[in-house]
């Protein structure tokens, strides 16, 4: 069943919405919807040419990366070895947001619009958001943003302008979140991508137990 949210703050129980995950539509992108959304895993992805309001999914199958348990390649420890790329947290939001936008922008379906932009970006000033960088010197080549709460981050999108730089952006948050005690990082969805490097399915109650611990 899927719920049209009105002005006030709140979701439905996502345990009873659709099969493919979508539980609501309607409401606003505003930092403190998105918050009360991630707490409960629950994220907002529609078409920003296709729908007027915000779609809101959870899905019942969790698609994520423990960091401990993250897959390093025998061509990414090559990659890495050689030391070619430098790798920052939080530097330029605004332009790992922009690319992983500008490189799907046109694609049918595209979900990453200036209201999302705006809203994530919103979330980065106000300390919820992040964004890894990956340079080859001072060009920006890849990275990747998310939501961060707790000890879990909530990855939304990534972007490479050179072969394997959000694979390297990816290795390097979950070998920082490991060192620190960070437990879980939602991918949202299954790609080849992400199941090469370790990403797997956990149950949404399972999922829940991880994201409330303190």
């Amino acid at each position: 069943m899927v719920t049209q949210l009105d002005n006030g703050l709140w979701f439905p129980d996502p345990h009873y919405g659709d099969p493919d995950g979508l539980i609501a539509i309607g409401g606003d992108l505003s930092t403190d919807r998105l918050l009360l959304a991630y707490s409960y895993g629950i994220f907002p992805w529609y078409s920003f040419r296709d729908c007027d309001e915000p779609l809101w999914f959870c899905p019942m199958d969790r698609f994520v990366i423990f960091p401990e348990e993250i897959h390093i390649s025998h061509s990414m420890r090559t990659l890495m070895n050689k030391k070619r790329y430098s790798v920052t947290f939080g530097q330029d939001f605004g332009g790992v947001i922009a690319n992983c936008s500008r490189l799907r922008y046109v694609e049918e379906g595209a979900w990453l619009g200036n209201d999302m932009m705006e809203a994530y970006t919103e979330l980065f000033r106000q300390g919820f958001a992040m964004s890894v960088e990956v340079w080859d010197e001072e060009t920006l080549v890849g990275g990747l943003y998310g939501v961060a709460l707790g000890r879990c981050f909530f990855g939304e999108s990534m972007f490479s302008l050179v072969p394997s730089a959000s694979k390297l952006a990816l290795i390097v948050l979950a070998r920082t979140m490991a060192e620190k005690g960070g437990r879980m990082i939602d991918c949202q969805l299954e790609t080849p991508h992400l199941k090469s490097m370790g990403g797997r399915y956990i149950s949404y109650d399972e999922y829940m137990k991880i994201l409330s611990e303190e």
